[in-house]
C-alpha cells in the first residue's frame, strides 16, 4: 500500500511522477529541483540558494510525511558543475546536526529545466 505525499499547493511535477511516495514507515523522495512551491518559479541566482531551496522542499514534504531531516538515511545529489561541490557541502550538511545520511554526489550533463542541483532521499520513521 503506497500513499503519494506531496507538498501543499506546490506546482504539479513536471513528469509522470510523484514528489514522494509513503509505504509504510518509508518515505522515497523524487528527485528534487529548486523550484519554490509557492510561486513556480526556480530559484537559480546561486547554488547556495538553489541547494537551500532543495532542502527547504525536502523538508516540506517530510513534514508532510510526519517525518524530519533526522528520519533521511540516504541521499543522491546531483550536480551540473562538481565545482560546487564545497558550496553544497555546507548548504546541505546544515540540515543535518547529528549522524549524516549515506549519500553519493555525482556529475551530470543536464537536469530537468537545466537546474543545478538535484536531491532524492529516503527516510525512515
Amino acid at each position: 500500500m503506497k500513499k503519494a505525499i506531496q507538498i501543499p499547493n506546490a506546482p504539479a511535477p513536471i513528469g509522470p511522477y510523484s514528489q514522494a511516495i509513503l509505504i509504510k514507515d518509508t518515505l522515497f523522495v523524487s528527485g528534487q529541483i529548486p523550484l519554490n512551491p509557492e510561486n513556480g518559479q526556480l530559484v537559480i541566482d546561486s547554488i547556495e540558494k538553489s541547494c537551500t531551496q532543495v532542502m527547504n522542499n525536502i523538508g516540506k514534504l517530510l513534514v508532510e510525511a510526519e517525518m524530519d531531516y533526522t528520519h533521511i538515511v540516504k541521499c543522491s545529489i546531483f550536480l551540473k558543475d562538481l565545482n560546487d561541490f564545497a558550496k553544497v557541502n555546507e548548504i546541505y550538511g546544515s540540515y543535518f546536526k547529528v549522524v549524516p545520511p549515506a549519500r553519493e554526489t555525482v556529475q551530470v550533463s543536464r537536469l530537468p529545466l537545466d537546474v543545478p542541483i538535484e536531491i532524492s532521499c529516503i527516510a525512515i520513521k
